[in-house]
């Protein structure tokens, strides 16, 4: 009976009989050593092979194409006369040794399905020393959610509910490895969040960003009204409401049996589909008849369009973007809602002042890590990291103060500049606006939006200007809308801060620091 206990048989090499080396050489192949087996098994193992005939003669029928006949191939006999036994593919023989064979398969098959175990990891044993490991096997999601609660109650009165012997850091770590477990977000991020939000109010934020935020829409007013639109898609079966007292032009769609982005209306550029929180930022600018407006990162058009929108297809408006790609919806949007107050750019928001200036007012909506739509891009939970974060804040600090040259400070109606982002992090909002602040002659004002939360005037070891109690911030557990932050400037100077040298401080106009000649300073 063949030994079939051992995991691994040892190759080794086969020599070549002097039969076959003949054999080999008449057909034109190479002599070589051939893997077998050297125990017991090696018979039985070995598959057969089909061997090459040839008939009398000594004569090779060829084909056409110079392809040995498949007629010419037959099993070879052995060397004594006595032709080998009918084998299967993988070399068994229908012999006594295949039943035997055949029987310990199933022997040891249904005593791996007896033991709980799979036959193919029972095959791999050797002798009874195998030592299996069951699957690992996925955390309990509901123990850990009550962990989290758990452990929050007991933070939040830390003195009489802790565990005697554990401090208050070991329960913060428990708490921050139960919340990216069962919340999936990075590390990095979990503790972020934990210097912005106290304990409840995070776990509300979290839970926030796993449902989607409401579907809403803005009416175009230059070409229908707010009531007019909501009538015409309720009768093609869409159901809604007024978005909120704040918003005049705002719908929020709860369920539709037509497409939102296809309906006849859509299409003939009735409404734009549209956040609740990109609609404060141009409510925010304020922006009035006959002004020259600058939006500094446009894509994909609904905050230019909606400036358009208010300031009634008059004045004018540079949409610009630095990406190419994106300009193309901005183009497409504009065309659709009916917008021809407006000149699309495609430049480097950071070289702008060197391009153009002298604006009445320019809205910034700057690159961001995009904290504030973990709703819309879970991706955000674990892909971002320090380097991201301080990446987006020197970027929106080049792109600010970019933004504050660009505006005339001597505008009759204007002289405002709107910083917003989609992200929470305090260094790429308070943190640019409070530098914002140190090197131009800006102060904040009310942002005239009378919701949201004031802005952070100190976090952790910083210290803010008080000043930025005027900003405002949006949450999703809060507003039910993304996340966002928005700050508003006024200009006072045209004249540009310097270093301080002794008590001297060196000032340079904005119309030299416009020309690409401009004087270095002293």
């Amino acid at each position: 009976m063949p030994n079939f206990e051992p995991l691994l048989l040892p190759l080794v090499e086969e020599q070549l009989s002097p039969q076959k080396e003949k054999r080999v050489k008449a057909t034109g192949q190479t002599a070589r050593g051939r893997s077998g087996f050297s125990d017991g098994n090696s018979k039985w193992l070995t598959p057969a092979k089909a061997k090459k005939t040839q008939p009398k003669g000594n004569h090779v029928e060829l084909s056409s194409d110079g392809e040995v006949e498949e007629s010419s191939w037959e099993m070879e006999e052995e060397e004594d006369g006595s032709s080998e036994e009918m084998v299967d593919d993988y070399g068994a023989s229908s012999s006594e040794e295949e039943e035997e064979y055949l029987v310990l398969l199933a022997e040891r098959t249904s005593r791996a399905w007896g033991e709980g175990m799979c036959p193919c990891v029972s095959s791999l044993a050797v002798g009874d020393s195998l030592t299996v490991f069951p699957p690992a096997e996925p955390p309990d999601l509901h123990v850990i959610h009550q962990r989290i609660q758990g452990n929050v109650e007991v933070l939040q009165d830390f003195g009489v509910k802790r565990e005697e012997g554990r401090s208050r850091q070991e329960y913060l770590a428990l708490l921050r490895r139960d919340m990216a477990a069962y919340y999936s977000y990075s590390d990095f991020l979990l503790s972020k969040l934990m210097d912005i939000f106290p304990l409840p109010e995070l776990i509300n934020f979290l839970e926030a960003n796993e449902v989607p935020r409401p579907v809403t829409i803005r009416t175009n007013t230059l070409k229908t009204r707010r009531r007019d639109l909501a009538q015409a898609l309720i009768n093609r079966g869409v159901n809604l409401d007024p978005l909120g007292k704040w918003s005049k032009t705002g719908l929020v769609i709860y369920d539709s049996t037509v497409p939102i982005g296809a309906t006849p209306e859509y299409l003939a550029g009735h409404y734009m589909l549209q956040g609740a929180s990109s609609l404060l930022p141009v409510m925010a600018l304020a922006p009035q008849e006959n002004e020259r407006i600058l939006d500094m990162c446009c894509a994909p058009g609904g905050k230019t369009s909606y400036i358009a929108q208010l300031m009634k297809n008059t004045g004018m408006i540079l949409a610009n973007d630095s990406s190419a790609e994106r300009l193309r919806s901005v183009v497409g949007n504009l065309h659709r809602l009916g917008v021809t107050n407006a000149v699309v750019s495609n430049c480097d928001g950071r070289q702008f002042p060197k391009v153009l200036g002298g604006f009445d007012r320019v809205l910034l909506d700057a690159p961001c890590s995009g904290t504030g739509v973990i709703s819309k891009d879970p991706a955000v939970k674990t892909n971002k990291d320090e380097t991201d974060i301080l990446r987006c804040a020197h970027l929106q600090k080049e792109l600010i103060l970019s933004a504050i040259d660009s505006v005339n400070a001597a505008s009759e109606t204007g002289g405002y500049i709107v910083y917003c982002t989609c992200s929470i992090m305090v260094e790429e909002n308070e943190w640019v606006v409070d530098y914002a602040l140190k090197k131009r002659n800006v102060r904040l004002v009310p942002t005239g939006l009378d919701f949201g939360k004031e802005g952070f005037t100190r976090f952790k070891e910083r210290r803010f200007h008080p000043s930025l109690k005027s900003t405002r911030r949006f949450y999703p557990h809060t507003h039910n809308m993304d996340g966002f932050f928005i700050a508003k400037f006024k200009k006072f100077s045209n004249a540009i801060p310097q270093a301080q040298k002794g008590n001297v401080v060196l000032e340079l106009s904005s119309a030299a620091w416009a020309c690409p000649h401009r004087l270095l300073p002293l």
